[in-house]
């Protein structure tokens, strides 16, 4: 494996958050267009001599002036969801896997080793988080100084030595000081809005098929079933809109290079002076990894190890398919050979 150094990681992780801030804007706003762009089409059409449709087209001009009506719109509407989302991103992480800080009152000991391993790597202190857990896990979240936070579980404490846990908490700290945290963050709050916006149409589809609308005399049962007819075409198109918008983001999520874990691992391992520590705790963690309540396969990336009975569903197994984490087979078994 190519050696990357601390700052050259730092640098590349820079460079792909801007990517993301800019990539998953545009995947958005076109697929605005293309939403826009198919209703056109449907709603235009070319028909013969005997008043048959013989074909659909598409007027540009019509599609790119509703695109500009619109775009500031959904510029705003993201604009205002990320600044929301990325600036709270700590109290909703910590929320959905029912997380609360710690001192050093609280728990000295894990108080002590993430200190330690802190003052060894000249870094400021993390807030330290505990989840009332008993399976295994961890993770790293925040984007500055005021919010980098480091997450164990309870189980992880209780059943983990001191060496395997400096060797958990190094690779948390090395995410943080990679800026890793920050680049999972911004994929986080981009592929959260897209996924609710497809479960809003999912939903909105699901009523309309269960419940319709209601028509209050016979004689507008035929405009009822037109208009009935038009909003089931027009929720699947921005359902599939949406669908192929979520592929992208998430493809774009994917150039995220898994080398990042491979970096905290090597990070892990310099910081707590026993690789085989860590590799220890990545092994009994891969056998009973916790957090499984989160249901929420994009938090879910930040763990240490991928939670085994995450909730089952399209958005989760799109998300595994495209997941940012190698094997932790293979994980140790580099680790192993130090």
């Amino acid at each position: 494996m190519e050696y990357v150094g601390m700052l050259t990681q730092i640098r590349r992780n820079n460079t792909k958050s801007m990517l993301l801030l800019v990539m998953f804007p545009v995947i958005i706003l076109g697929m605005v267009w293309v939403f826009i762009a198919i209703l056109n089409w449907m709603g235009n059409s070319r028909y013969d001599e005997y008043g048959d449709t013989v074909s659909h087209f598409v007027d540009y001009n019509a599609v790119n002036a509703t695109f500009v009506e619109v775009m500031p719109w959904v510029v705003g509407g993201v604009a205002i969801w990320f600044i929301i989302a990325y600036f709270y991103n700590v109290q909703m992480i910590n929320s959905a896997v029912n997380a609360h800080p710690i001192t050093r009152k609280d728990n000295p000991r894990i108080y002590n080793i993430v200190e330690n391993l802190c003052i060894s790597c000249n870094m400021p202190m993390p807030k330290v988080c505990v989840v009332d857990d008993p399976q295994l896990n961890a993770f790293a979240s925040g984007i500055n100084d005021k919010t980098y936070t480091v997450t164990l579980t309870q189980g992880i404490i209780d059943l983990l030595s001191d060496e395997e846990l400096a060797g958990v908490i190094g690779h948390e700290l090395t995410h943080i000081r990679n800026r890793d945290t920050r680049l999972l963050i911004t994929s986080i709050v981009f592929v959260g809005i897209v996924s609710t916006v497809m479960s809003i149409v999912l939903q909105l589809l699901y009523n309309h098929f269960w419940f319709g609308t209601p028509s209050r005399s016979s004689d507008d049962d035929d405009d009822n079933n037109s208009n009935g007819l038009g909003i089931v075409v027009i929720l699947v198109v921005g359902l599939i809109c949406c669908f192929i918008a979520y592929i992208f983001t998430l493809l774009t999520r994917f150039a995220i290079s898994r080398k990042r874990e491979y970096m905290a691992d090597a990070g892990g391992a310099e910081l707590c002076g026993n690789p085989l520590a860590l590799a220890s705790a990545l092994r009994k963690i891969s056998a009973n990894p916790g957090l499984d309540n989160v249901k929420r396969p994009d938090v879910a990336q930040l763990f240490i190890c991928q939670p085994d009975e995450m909730q089952h569903g399209l958005l989760t197994f799109m998300d595994s398919l495209f997941s940012t984490h190698p094997p932790t087979e293979k994980r140790i078994a580099i680790l192993e050979q130090f």
